[in-house]
């Protein structure tokens, strides 16, 4: 369950995608920050034996020294040996007190997040891309702020898992069209946030702009993130599904929205889910696919981007094959078997079931999207050539958040600025504009 074995964080489209192993919180002595600290210069040195003194007694059964070995290798394999701290910060992340400590590898820069139980021990750890603070949102061209208002709601409101999120409305007479976002794999905020790019406010603030109502909100793997709440048996019905419908409930219910005209976007992990969703409330007006057309099981979807990006280095030797093999064997281990059964079984049987649906569907790809792939994309394609209300797009030079680029694709892009690329957000627009 620890988000921390990932070895690309948010950017591999279906490594792990679930809770991190985190807990409530509050700081002892020594500081929080001195703790967090210590624990990553005992990694470092390969102590990880003092690495995990000051875990708790869930994160010591869920990632004890051994196995905090492993997670250290396989992410410097990936981004490089370590090379320094670069700097810490405290913040209350859900209630708890939690420690960012920035680590700069050969390959890039890192967060390693420690969470505080409320005794002081370290209840959660979480590595991912840096987020860059010194480069800004940038805001579309396309995207018009005075055409839309915002407004704070909570999806599964008063209920176990209550979530923060946003409605985007258009300003004007309604009731308007209205989509629900479904994000992609790992521990999503409402904007999907990877690195210094937020595609779902990106898409959230450019369909409004074009009349469409928005109701984007924090995954709950985002908000809820102590194990002993999920418990050890969860599948992607909990992470992804039950909120997803609860989203267009609320959708519904909410004024200015014509309830006769609600759809789901999803991305990646999200867009994969899609036709669950459909599937579970008929109601759905349609069903949007942005790069979800999977046909292989998650391990071997993780095998083959992990190659992909293994061999942007240059040829791959036995030797790299086996670390690879050996890093996606250590990662399938870090969530519960009842997951990845969950995914798999789902996998084989999503086309078949878009098939069956009778909601019209938008398939969206990037050509330069080496997480959801062409050669699937074209699969998905084939399975629901019978179905007349299904279109399908492919995007020359998009990657997998749908920005412009040129080349092979890298996870390095997703370290630049970028945007949705403004043909997709009409595309999107005008689909639902027309059902």
């Amino acid at each position: 369950m620890n988000r921390f074995v990932t070895t690309m964080g948010r950017i591999v489209l279906m490594v792990v995608t679930c809770v991190a192993v985190l807990a409530a919180a509050s700081c002892a002595k020594p500081s929080a920050t001195q703790v967090a600290e210590g624990m990553v210069d005992s990694m470092v040195r390969g102590d990880f034996a003092s690495a995990t003194k000051d875990f708790d007694a869930a994160m010591q059964a869920a990632l004890p020294a051994e196995k905090l070995g492993q997670s250290w290798a396989q992410v410097t394999a990936q981004i490089g040996a370590f090379k320094s701290r670069t700097g810490s910060r405290e913040a209350q992340e859900a209630g708890s007190q939690t420690v960012h400590v920035t680590c700069q590898f050969e390959k890039g820069s890192w967060d390693i997040k420690v969470t505080f139980d409320k005794d002081g021990k370290i209840g959660g750890l979480y590595g991912s891309p840096a987020q860059s603070a010194e480069v800004p949102y940038r805001m579309p061209s396309y995207v018009h702020k005075e055409r839309f208002e915002e407004y704070p709601v909570f999806v599964n409101k008063g209920g176990e898992w209550e979530l923060p999120g946003t409605l985007t409305i258009p300003k004007g007479k309604g009731p308007f069209p209205a989509v629900v976002l479904v994000h992609g794999s790992g521990a999503q905020d409402r904007d999907e946030t990877i690195l210094a790019n937020k595609p779902f406010k990106d898409i959230a603030w450019g369909l409004a702009s074009r009349g469409v109502a928005v109701l984007r909100y924090d995954k709950r793997s985002k908000v809820y993130t102590d194990p002993a709440k999920w418990g050890k048996s969860f599948t992607v019905k909990e992470e992804v599904t039950d909120d997803a419908l609860a989203a267009v409930k609320l959708l519904r219910g909410s004024t200015g929205i014509d309830p006769k005209r609600v759809f789901v976007l999803g991305h990646s992990n999200g867009a994969l889910l899609s036709p669950r969703i459909g599937k579970a409330d008929p109601k759905i007006t349609g069903l949007i696919m942005m790069a979800g057309c999977i046909t292989q099981p998650v391990e071997k979807c993780v095998l083959r981007q992990a190659t992909y990006i293994a061999s942007l280095n240059g040829p791959i030797t036995d030797d790299t094959k086996k670390e690879i093999n050996k890093q996606v064997q250590s990662a399938m281990k870090s969530v519960p078997d009842s997951y990845n059964q969950d995914l798999d079984d789902y996998i084989r049987a999503a086309p078949e079931m878009a098939k069956s649906l009778k909601q019209p569907m938008l398939v969206i790809q990037g050509a330069r999207d080496y997480q959801a792939i062409e050669a699937d994309f074209k699969i998905w394609k084939a399975a629901l050539s019978s179905r007349t209300n299904v279109t399908f797009k492919l995007y020359p030079d998009l990657n997998h958040l749908f920005m412009t680029g040129t080349g092979m694709a890298t996870p390095s892009e997703y370290e630049k600025p970028g945007t949705v690329a403004q043909s997709v957000v009409s595309d999107i627009s005008d689909w639902i504009n027309g059902h």
